[in-house]
């Protein structure tokens, strides 16, 4: 996924002093002046990658430092206690400022609460099969919304839930339906679920495959393609038994090949060979994937993936992972019809695909009849920026215990604010969620007191990522889109400006993110979305007790605490004023999201000067109101909340900060969102980022583990790190 790129020479000297902003040599007196000093640039002629290495270690490092001890921690426990000190090294860097999850919105809904999986990691939330909905025009009552979330909580875990919902909505008069629609705003750029890290892509590819074990709607974990597995005494060996009669169609069902173990394990070297993404999940983990990824071994059958027999798989780790079996709900694991690639252009191997994809014989993955089936649906049909209909599979194994048989994805490019409330209420969507304008005009109908719920939350995490040094200002594949108002010299000056800790953080405490939320979901609900840290707080606990160094200090933590009491712990220990996890909130349970851990005016001015002294000391930069620093955010401009959230970013920031810092609004135009994508979203490396401020990109969990966040922000691989504008 990552490519070395060169940056353009903007200077033709290179500065010495890397480690610092860049400096003028002779400091300008520019008092009265409305000009600014003319910045250097420092890396100036260097590569994109040595850019990249830079600066990492230079405002990761510490993070990366606590993230390596956290990988050789002889314990789970002392791993999760150390990831999240890490996890406080990354906060305090203040390279992004976390914001909302999804969900906390008002919703209106003819689908059963719960009955969608709600476990917190990987794409089983995204597949459909097990929906309970209803026919008809009603939506369900805010009242039996909450009575059915209630009889999951008490018979969760139990596998009854499911057919007492079912009982209990005919008891009620409603008629159940088999069919489902929902929005969707950004098309699938690619089909393969093992060649994407999107989740514009992975969100629909999810329901055409089955992998080894499945969530039910209970969130618990069942067979699947697997009927059992078992574990070696040392924890490295999974083998597992696979389910026999299993067939590969294509979208029109007609029956390709069986489904074997070598499925799963061209699965997995299709993964690694095509390098779209996924592939840092099992580095590391699955033994000799590492090496063969560098080309140290080019023989696959090294790596630890091996069909022992038909329907006999075997997974070898490079060491015990105890959270293993909760990754085999993501696509990095999913399965592959050998014989439907190779007949569509693939070829195995990493030198040997690289050829092949090159050429206009391969065509697997670009359309969905492009690809090979194993799951509950077939995409029938498919028409970009209009809808996407999946129809159930007639091979489907498990093709009597699936309740909706069609679900049609209705496009919705985000001009009008309340196009999807409007087809909800006409019946063409089975639910909608509700922004403001759609609150005020459920309301208009009188179907808002009656109908209308708070959405649950996840624990998906949508932060504002700072691009640390900007070598992009248009769009990637436009140059005519989004384009940059900044001279040359701001261009510069924002960069090294955003290379200084103190001034990032001044970014992050000077906006009032409960009024940026309240755009979007209403001033109610404005902080029930609103998160603090990038792993929930909540996320894992301490099996045992833990004693790690805080600072030097000796300090133990005991067994079930939380991940977020040990982050706060170093984050107060380093006297940062962020509150990353708060024992009060929800209720006392303690959490790390619901309120607002960031916002803090007088810290945000503090943090600013300090950012002001060391740039002056540094780089002879000036920052007051007639010499602020000008940062561009590209936003959504189309729709009309999502134009509001960005103005509200506007006006915090810079009356936080008495206007020494400007927030320039980049309008992307377009008829939908994907000229706001391109800027920031969909570019693979940190050198196409269009932005100097980007919240259009999040992260959901892909296992129970803390390192499925932070992973994330490795270098070289790391996936999200590409949005701080490097590698």
């Amino acid at each position: 996924m990552k490519f070395t790129k060169v940056i353009a020479m903007l200077l033709c000297v290179v500065m010495v002093v890397a480690a610092f902003a860049g400096c003028t040599g002779k400091k300008q007196d520019t008092k009265g002046s409305a000009e600014d000093p003319t910045y250097a640039d420092p890396y100036a002629g260097k590569t994109h990658q040595e850019v990249s290495d830079d600066l990492y270690e230079k405002v990761l490092g510490e993070f990366k430092e606590y993230y390596d001890k956290a990988i050789e921690a002889e314990s789970v426990s002392e791993r999760f206690a150390l990831m999240a000190i890490a996890e406080a090294k990354l906060l305090e860097s203040g390279v992004m400022l976390p914001s909302t999850s999804k969900g906390g919105n008002y919703a209106i809904s003819r689908v059963a609460p719960k009955t969608i999986n709600s476990t917190l990691w990987g794409n089983d939330s995204d597949r459909f099969h097990q929906v309970i909905a209803v026919a008809g025009e009603n939506f369900l009552l805010k009242s039996e919304v909450e009575e059915m979330k209630a009889k999951w909580a008490e018979v969760k875990g139990t596998g009854t839930y499911e057919e007492w919902v079912k009982k209990y909505l005919t008891d009620k008069g409603y008629t159940l339906t088999d069919e489902y629609s929902w929005p969707y705003t950004s098309d699938p750029v690619v089909w393969d679920a093992l060649n994407s890290y999107r989740a514009a892509d992975a969100e629909a590819i999810v329901n055409t495959y089955d992998g080894l074990l499945e969530y039910d709607i209970e969130n618990v974990q069942q067979p699947a393609l697997a009927t059992g597995y078992t574990v070696s005494d040392d924890g490295l060996t999974y083998t597992f038994k696979l389910r026999e009669g299993v067939n590969w169609v294509d979208n029109q069902g007609n029956v390709i090949e069986k489904l074997t173990a070598d499925s799963f394990v061209a699965g997995m070297q299709h993964m690694l060979d095509a390098k779209g993404g996924l592939e840092y999940l099992v580095d590391g983990k699955i033994k000799n994937a590492s090496q063969y990824m560098a080309g140290e071994i080019t023989d696959f059958a090294e790596v630890g993936v091996k069909a022992v027999d038909e329907y006999t798989l075997e997974y070898t780790l490079e060491a015990p992972c105890t959270y293993f079996t909760t990754m085999l709900g993501y696509g990095v694991f999913a399965p592959m019809s050998r014989a439907y690639f190779t007949a569509n252009g693939g070829a195995f191997g990493v030198e040997e695909y690289a050829a092949a994809s090159a050429t206009d014989a391969y065509t697997y993955g670009t359309a969905p009849d492009k690809i090979a089936y194993c799951g509950p649906y077939l995409v029938t049909s498919y028409a970009a920026s209009n809808s996407i209909v999946f129809e159930a599979n007639p091979q489907y194994w498990n093709k009597d215990n699936i309740n909706i048989h069609k679900i049609t994805w209705i496009f919705n490019d985000g001009s009008n604010p309340t196009e999807t409330y409007d087809r909800a209420k006409e019946g063409t969507l089975t639910g909608a969620g509700l922004n403001t304008n759609a609150v005020a005009k459920a309301k208009e109908d009188g179907l808002f007191d009656d109908y209308a719920y708070i959405a649950a939350t996840d624990a998906t995490s949508y932060p504002a990522f700072y691009n640390l040094y900007r070598a992009k200002f248009a769009n990637f594949n436009d140059e005519t889109v989004a384009a940059t108002t900044l001279t040359a010299n701001e261009q510069v000056k924002a960069n090294l400006a955003m290379e200084n800790q103190h001034f990032r953080l001044a970014l992050s405490m000077a906006l009032d993110r409960g009024a940026y939320n309240a755009t979007t979901v209403g001033d109610d609900l404005k902080l029930t979305s609103l998160v603090n840290s990038y792993t929930p707080g909540t996320f894992v606990s301490l099996d045992e007790d833990v004693t790690v160094e805080i600072n030097g200090k000796a300090t133990e933590f005991k067994a079930g605490t939380n991940y977020g009491v040990i982050m706060q712990a170093q984050i107060d220990a380093d006297g940062i004023a962020i509150k990353a996890y708060d024992p009060a909130a929800d209720e006392g349970a303690g959490s790390s999201a619901g309120y607002d851990g960031w916002y803090n005016v007088e810290e945000a001015k503090k943090q600013l000067e300090a950012a002001i002294d060391e740039l002056s000391e540094s780089c002879d930069m000036v920052i007051d109101k007639d010499h602020p620093v000008k940062l561009e955010v590209p936003y959504f401009d189309i729709n009309e909340p999502f134009a509001n959230r960005a103005n509200a970013m506007k006006q915090s920031i810079e009356a936080s900060l008495d206007g020494k810092v400007e927030i320039v609004l980049v309008k992307t135009g377009g008829s939908d969102a994907v000229n706001w994508y391109n800027a920031g979203y969909y570019p693979e490396t940190g050198d196409q980022m269009n932005y100097n401020i980007f919240d259009g990109c999040g992260w959901g969990p892909d296992y129970g583990d803390p390192t499925t966040y932070l992973d994330t922000m490795l270098p070289q691989g790391g996936g999200m790190a590409k949005n701080l504008g490097l590698y």
